[in-house]
């Protein structure tokens, strides 16, 4: 599949240089709680404006392999899992660009959330852009190529293969929302492991050690930043699951599900920074937040993917390399609806 003259990796030099500001994450806590609970408490003020958030087809060529579907038995209810991706890209999401021109970038920012049959707990793993992985019809190259090679379908076929579960929805979003959504809320506070000061050209910002309170541009620099940390992508990956640990616990407490107008104007925050696929539908989200009522931050857990470090690929990629023992502990989870059991006999 041609993707134009210039490689991938040619491409993702050339974006580094239109797009400074890269790396985002997705908001979890924003699809799943505020657009489910929160359409719930507001959802005449929601409804009106949830169709301008553009939708896109998933549906992947019938020729790629795919995990099995879990079968459930009548009455039960399956697991749920859904692709969160970060653009590196603005025109990702573009509200006049169609799903072939979600071709053009990378994702920088990968999580599976599975949430539980009982819907009693989500589970967020986050997976290493650099993870080195097999990508159909292409060969072995960095998991957030998919994206580039083959658009939201092949990304999608990516993922599935490497967790061993089909994924059943998706969300994309763009690194402006981050301002604007951590503002509408009032600021979000994180617990930061280490102290360090911003090198990625977002403002200089510098981080003490402990619990932080932040705002929309210092939220967008915490998730971002690599190059301060000795571990670079890794440090990143947990910077990126304290953000959104911070965010789910404001996003739940009671001063923010007690506010129907901070509600819709975190909405109206996120709302043109968003991508969904056809299926997260507003009635489906509204039923997943009335299931998921109960849900309180303690319910979710998240981690990162096992790998054996880094190594160079053959042709001199910088590159993660995945621990597939451990994988087929995860992918036997994904299968079960069970992630949640296996994070937390993980932890730490």
């Amino acid at each position: 599949m041609s993707i134009g003259a210039d490689s991938p990796e040619q491409s993702d030099e050339s974006a580094k240089n239109r797009h400074p500001i890269r790396n985002t994450l997705i908001v979890l806590g924003t699809l799943v709680v505020l657009l489910g609970i929160g359409a719930g408490i507001a959802y005449a003020v929601v409804s009106s404006s949830f169709n301008e958030i553009k939708k896109v087809s998933i549906t992947q060529d019938p020729e790629l392999e795919r995990p099995e579907p879990v079968e459930v038995a009548p009455g039960e209810r399956a697991p749920l899992n859904i692709l969160l991706l970060g653009s590196d890209s603005r025109e990702t999401t573009d509200p006049n660009a169609s799903a072939e021109d979600l071709k053009g970038f990378r994702s920088d920012a990968i999580m599976v959330a599975q949430i539980s049959p009982d819907r009693k707990h989500v589970t967020v793993m986050s997976i290493m852009r650099d993870n080195w992985v097999g990508i159909q019809g292409v060969g072995e190259a960095k998991i957030n190529a998919a994206v580039a090679y083959g658009g939201l379908p092949l990304a999608i076929n990516t993922v599935e293969n490497f967790i061993g579960a089909r994924i059943d929805h998706v969300a994309l979003i763009d690194f402006e929302s981050f301002k604007g959504l951590t503002d509408a809320l009032g600021g979000v506070t994180v617990h930061n492991d280490i102290a360090y000061t911003a090198q990625n050209g977002g403002g200089g910002f510098s981080f003490e050690q402990g619990e932080i309170t932040l705002d929309g541009a210092k939220a967008l620099s915490f998730v971002r930043e690599r190059y301060a940390f000795s571990d670079g992508d890794y440090q990143r990956a947990r910077n990126q699951q304290a953000y959104l640990k911070g965010l789910m616990h404001k996003v739940l407490s009671r001063e923010t599900l007690g506010d129907a107008t901070k509600l819709t104007s975190t909405f109206e925050a996120l709302k043109p920074y968003l991508i969904l696929d056809e299926g997260l539908n507003l009635p489906a989200v509204v039923s997943l937040g009335f299931d998921m009522r109960g849900l309180r931050p303690d319910d979710i857990v998240m981690f990162t993917s096992p790998t054996l470090g880094t190594g160079t690929s053959a042709d001199g990629q910088s590159i993660v390399l995945p621990d597939h023992a451990a994988l087929e502990q995860v992918r036997a989870a994904f299968q079960a609806g069970t992630l949640h059991d296996y994070a937390a006999a993980n932890a730490g």
